[in-house]
């Protein structure tokens, strides 16, 4: 599947910041073997007065830019050309749990890919008891660890509701599990939290979702969405299985990577620091357009 993507981020500041410097994680990546960024473009207005593009520790395409002028507003605006195409297989060629384990301890490197840095507790996920108990509920009865993957995302699917309202991008995994409720960014982290927790390597992935509008109504501009969504280790044959737990789904051709890392403080679209005394407005919009 070929696509046109299109975001748009717009921050307005009252009153005008005086400086800033952000690090943006917006760009789509290219996965070998599923996803492919034929080009793509980042712009800022207005123009930071520093600018450096380069790429993560993880190999996620990073740009720093800086403001030392009073500005009232920040436009981001990202254009990108992609092809994604996930190849589906319906035979689980995933090991079991102790098999899982043992291939994990002969894995010797630690490069980005590594599934070392996605066992243990991360700066937004602490392995926690009770969603421990929980993920090991939710897949028993399972036989493989790709058929873990699948009835743990079904499980918080089914037991969570999705409510915008209820977590904020600070809120971490114990409070909306607490909750049952919450973002993508909540199920994700609960999920990996989850997954961690039993022995199963998992990290985070932001990226963009083609929503498909019903037959009966037309596609509305800006109506797509950043989202997020689970990679796990599923062994050494298998290597990283992506799985959606807000749509209880494994991740496919409407799902476009922008990021991978540890949890969301690894991947966030914008962070950095203002200098301001006030509050500010954040809008998005993202189009996800078959080509």
């Amino acid at each position: 599947m070929r696509y046109d993507i299109r975001l748009e981020l717009d921050y307005a500041y009252q009153p005008p910041v005086a400086a800033g410097r952000h690090l943006v994680r917006v760009m789509p990546m290219s996965v070998p073997g599923a996803q492919r960024v034929v080009a793509a473009s980042l712009a800022f207005e207005p123009d930071p007065v520093e600018r450096s593009d380069g790429r993560d520790f993880f190999g996620n395409a990073v740009a720093a830019v800086a403001y030392r002028e009073p500005h009232a507003t920040l436009k981001v605006a990202m254009t990108a050309r992609v092809i994604v195409d996930v190849a589906g297989s319906t035979l689980d060629l995933t090991p079991d749990l102790a098999t899982l384990r043992r291939e994990l301890n002969g894995v010797r490197s630690l490069a980005p890919d590594s599934p070392h840095h996605f066992t243990a507790a991360s700066p937004r996920i602490a392995l926690d008891d009770a969603i421990t108990a929980y993920a090991a509920r939710g897949i028993a009865g399972a036989s493989t660890v790709g058929g873990m993957v699948q009835k743990l995302g079904g499980r918080i699917y089914r037991d969570f509701r999705f409510d915008s309202t209820s977590t904020d991008v600070d809120t971490l995994p114990k409070r909306a599990f607490e909750m049952r409720r919450g973002v993508c960014q909540d199920f994700t982290h609960v999920m990996i939290a989850g997954l961690r927790g039993v022995g199963i390597p998992a990290g985070y992935v932001s990226g963009y979702l083609r929503t498909v509008p019903p037959a009966d109504g037309e596609r509305l501009a800006g109506a797509d969405r950043m989202h997020a969504w689970v990679r796990a280790w599923c062994g050494s044959e298998v290597g990283w299985v992506g799985f959606d737990p807000t749509n209880d789904t494994h991740a496919g051709e409407d799902h476009i990577a922008v990021a991978i890392g540890r949890d969301y403080e690894d991947v966030a679209p914008i962070a950095g620091v203002l200098r301001t005394a006030g509050r500010q407005q954040t809008s998005q919009r993202v189009d996800v357009v078959p080509a």
